[in-house]
């Protein structure tokens, strides 16, 4: 598919996906004409690179671990899996934020629940 296509599958500008591709996170065959052309699979490769941006995954991390990932390269190396885990432990903390901050809500609208009287 062309990068139009990719772009109205996945929600991402066209701008976005040539940004994936300079960053090493996305590869296009090109057509004899010059146009990329994207496989089914960078369907979800983009929703992925979408999920870990939000995360607060760099794109040069990602960029470093997607050859393991994708089965560019067969074996992670131990500074990969290390950083893996290291993301991992980062977002956890963001979960352990948020829900506490939750929980701060929650208690909040009881109490402000209470206080209008409405049950």
């Amino acid at each position: 598919m062309r990068i139009g296509e990719l772009s109205r599958r996945t929600g991402v500008s066209v701008r976005a996906l040539r940004y994936y591709e300079q960053q090493g996170l996305l590869s296009a065959a090109r057509t004899p004409g010059g146009h990329r052309e994207y496989a089914e699979s960078d369907v979800d490769k983009v929703a992925l690179v979408q999920r870990l941006i939000s995360a607060g995954v760099p794109s040069a991390k990602m960029a470093q671990i997607f050859p393991c990932v994708f089965g560019e390269q067969s074996k992670p190396t131990t500074e990969v899996v290390a950083d893996l885990c290291a993301e991992r432990e980062r977002i956890n903390g963001m979960i352990d934020d948020l829900l506490a901050s939750r929980a701060i809500l929650d208690d909040m609208i009881t109490d402000a629940r209470i206080a209008a009287g409405v049950g």
